[in-house]
């Protein structure tokens, strides 16, 4: 397959490239500065511009752009930002795959569409939640049915905590566990929906070349822990005690809103899409997937 991802620099897009290419695919990457290389083409999505040649011959687009959650707080100029970051290039995305007729756009959200649900099990089924982050994802999910109506195939991967040995979430908790200054947040009793970097990306490339997936898919383990379970297992994965706690007033006073649904919220979030599909999970417990990580 030809595939044209945006967002190919980040912490996903740089193992979902290497994977493709591993794989006998071909991969061109949307860029918002000048071309440096022939895989490169530019783009710049606030003018809805796409450069000229960049989906000849296109099989599939993955859109992986926006901007990062954390670290601060989120202001109403930030909540702006986090959107438009979201929006504007997957509906610029999708109107190309629909002028084109490209016939699949793989395109991330995440599992905080459902917002809080406490303990309860939540699938793709599940109905959106509420807060920013869900009203995020919505409108991000939104965003691609110029697509879906021009009859692509359109997965929407609302992905987990993706655990991997360099870069995203436990490159923040990694230092501090090792020092022996790891715990758990708030009560420890909402879920984590992680999933292991190897997972995330075979199950972007498994949706690429599944026709079966499409609408929404949980990219998230098969089996999600609590935060205090996952509090343990990682001191447990580097060799060090975990028992201190981060009063969950403490992070609101520090973070507001980002801190209650980054870190207090939490989704038991299931794949279940995934699994009838017939995805097989690389590292299907969290101990698997941080050893993997760690």
């Amino acid at each position: 397959m030809r595939v044209l991802i945006a967002g190919s620099s980040g912490l996903i897009g740089t193992s979902l490239t290497k994977r493709l290419r591993g794989s006998g695919h071909e991969v061109v990457r949307l860029v918002r500065r000048e071309e440096r290389s022939s895989d490169e083409r530019r783009w710049d999505p606030p003018a809805g511009e796409i450069a000229d040649g960049a989906l000849d011959g296109v099989d599939a687009v993955v859109n992986l752009a926006g901007a990062p959650l954390l670290p601060g707080r989120w202001s109403a100029a930030r909540k702006q930002v986090l959107l438009d970051s979201r929006v504007e290039p997957t509906e610029v995305l999708a109107e190309a795959v629909a002028e084109h007729g490209i016939p699949l756009l793989v395109n991330a959200s995440a599992v905080g569409y459902y917002g809080d649900p406490g303990p309860s099990l939540v699938d793709e089924s599940s109905p959106a939640g509420r807060g920013f982050l869900a009203e995020l994802c919505t409108a991000w999910e939104g965003a691609t049915e110029t697509a879906a109506t021009a009859g692509a195939r359109v997965v929407r991967i609302r992905t987990g905590l993706v655990l991997a040995r360099k870069g995203g979430l436990l490159d923040v908790l990694r230092p501090l566990f090792r020092l022996g200054l790891g715990g758990k947040l708030g009560d420890g009793k909402q879920y984590m929906p992680w999933i292991s970097l190897d997972d995330e990306v075979g199950a972007i490339v498994f949706a690429l070349e599944n026709e079966s997936l499409s609408g929404a898919v949980n990219l998230s383990g098969p089996q999600p822990a609590t935060n205090a379970a996952f509090t343990k297992a990682l001191g447990h994965a580097v060799h060090r005690p975990a028992f201190w706690q981060v009063p969950g007033f403490a992070m609101k006073i520090a973070l507001g809103q980002a801190a209650e649904e980054m870190a207090l919220f939490g989704q038991r979030a299931m794949p279940k899409a995934l699994e009838e599909a017939g995805y097989e999970f690389h590292h299907p417990t969290l101990e698997d997937a941080l050893a993997a990580a760690t």
